[in-house]
């Protein structure tokens, strides 16, 4: 691996760890970018091709996964939405849906018995929908 790309991977994990820290406030592609110093398009790219998604479906994953939680205990789906930084219910059902594979109401109305024993973090991995996102982590484990 070239010092440059281990130096874009550093930056990338950067812009990652401030998505996974600062979800619940108002964050956009260019101002993520800006944090890591690169443009909001070459960032774009880049992050798709090491994570597999946009920096906004990160994004609005970190959020789902977090508003999982939140109804898991008892909170209304319009107060999980605002929790997360959501400002459109509509938009952040559209996309709980697509990520969970049931509407907000319907996962808060469904018993979850086997993830309401195990922390958050475990439960968003076993709870996740789609696999195989993080290209860096499998890219590293085939080197």
């Amino acid at each position: 691996m070239t010092p440059e790309r281990r130096q874009e991977l550093v930056l990338l994990r950067r812009a990652r760890d401030l998505i996974d820290r600062r979800f619940a406030e108002p964050l956009d592609v260019p101002a993520i970018a800006a944090s890591v110093h690169l443009s909001a398009a070459h960032f774009s790219r880049r992050f798709r091709a090491v994570y597999g998604e946009s920096p906004y479906q990160y994004l609005m994953t970190r959020r789902i996964e977090r508003a999982c939680a939140l109804l898991r205990g008892g909170a209304s789906v319009t107060d999980a939405c605002m929790r997360v930084g959501c400002t459109s219910l509509g938009s952040f059902s559209s996309r709980f849906s697509e990520v969970v594979g049931m509407t907000p109401s319907a996962y808060r109305a469904a018993a979850h018995p086997a993830e309401a024993l195990m922390p958050d973090c475990t439960a968003r991995l076993v709870t996740r929908r789609r696999a195989g996102r993080n290209r860096e982590a499998d890219r590293s484990s085939a080197a």
